[in-house]
């Protein structure tokens, strides 16, 4: 059985576990199904915006993506997010991301 497959497993007894679909999204990516991981990054933070470490993995994707603006804004959301909860190490990371971006 694949990690996708038994992610997708897991998430059917627990839907609503965002630490599993960014798991799963993270598997998606490797896999180059970078739709299926913004699905789930969406999801994830629709439900739980204080889940801080799929901001950055989702402005990545963005990046990816060429969609700059967005990628810009979730970096920004994210070090909003990480700010609430003091976590420096997040906000560094995504700030870094940020400006690497910007410049």
């Amino acid at each position: 059985m694949s990690r996708i497959e038994k992610l997708k497993e897991f998430l059917s007894a627990s839907p609503n576990d965002s630490f599993l679909k960014h798991a799963l999204a993270l598997e998606f990516i490797k896999i180059g199904d970078d739709e299926e991981a913004r699905k789930l990054f969406d999801e994830i933070l629709s439900f739980e915006p204080g889940y801080i470490g799929s901001y950055y993995h989702l402005g990545k994707l963005l990046e990816r993506k060429a969609d700059t603006v967005l990628a810009i804004s979730t970096y920004k959301k994210g070090m909003e997010e990480a700010k609430k909860v003091k976590d420096q190490h997040s906000y560094n990371e995504l700030q870094a991301a940020l400006e690497d971006l910007e410049w």
